[in-house]
């Protein structure tokens, strides 16, 4: 195995949550691999950039060719690379300005979806959203520190399912999809994190009286904040890497 390819089985493998990425027969399947590979670039362990062969996936899944070829064709259709004769596979680059308009997007859906759960959204499940924001009983360290990040995006999908209308929360799992990489970068350091958790139990707070113009103004402040936060680190993480210079000198003022 070379250098490459166990730096390629490392960061697949931490995507994989851990679990051993080598199969223990050739029965993984086009979809095994499409999941691993698609949750790798969304949560960054593949970054944008970053070479991948069909050769060096197969060898780190223990398959053949076909099923990574397959895979590949597919997460190009959806975007996420594109494929070079001869080259090899490249992940996409990261689009500031798509990125923004997304959060354009994710922030008329959740501040719909804030002001539909003001009324829909059942008593309990405020109060447990409420303990688990509570700032003082916050954890004052996260063992796993993806668990945080977890746990944000499952607060805003708990509001937009309860709101009442299953478009919006498919919508915006799409949304989520398209932004996760970015937006599990808006956690820097235990300041983000406590006002993380005083801006969310402020929300929940405001869905217990039911007062939809203030939870969707909190709403609208949260998100345009979590955007400011994801674009400065994102930029500072790309200016590291050789390949997001020029992107850097484009997304800049």
């Amino acid at each position: 195995m070379t250098t490459r390819t166990r730096k390629t089985s490392a960061r697949v493998q931490r995507a994989s949550g851990g679990a051993p990425v080598r199969a223990k027969s050739n029965r993984i399947t086009t979809l095994g691999v499409y999941e691993r590979l698609r949750r790798a670039i969304m949560d960054f362990e593949l970054g944008p950039g970053a070479r991948v062969t069909e050769t060096e996936l197969a060898e780190t899944f223990g398959i053949s060719r076909t099923p990574v070829r397959e895979a590949l064709h597919r997460l190009e259709t959806e975007g996420l690379i594109s494929i070079r004769s001869k080259q090899g596979c490249f992940v996409r680059s990261v689009d500031i300005q798509e990125i923004s308009y997304y959060y354009d997007v994710r922030v008329g859906l959740e501040v719909m979806a804030v002001e539909l759960a003001c009324k829909n959204m059942p008593d309990e499940v405020i109060a447990q959203l409420l303990d688990t924001w509570n700032p003082a009983a916050r954890p004052k360290r996260f063992r796993d520190p993806d668990e945080i990040k977890r746990m944000e995006e499952v607060f805003h999908m708990m509001i937009a399912d309860y709101s009442g209308n299953p478009v919006l929360a498919r919508y915006l799992r799409d949304v989520n999809d398209n932004i996760r990489s970015v937006r599990r970068l808006g956690f820097p350091d235990q300041k983000s994190i406590v006002e993380t958790y005083e801006e969310h139990y402020k929300i929940c707070k405001l869905l217990q009286r039911r007062d939809a113009r203030a939870a969707r103004d909190e709403m609208t402040k949260h998100i345009r904040k979590s955007q400011g936060i994801a674009r400065s680190v994102t930029l500072g993480q790309l200016q590291e890497q050789s390949y997001g210079r020029d992107l850097v000198k484009l997304a800049t003022p």
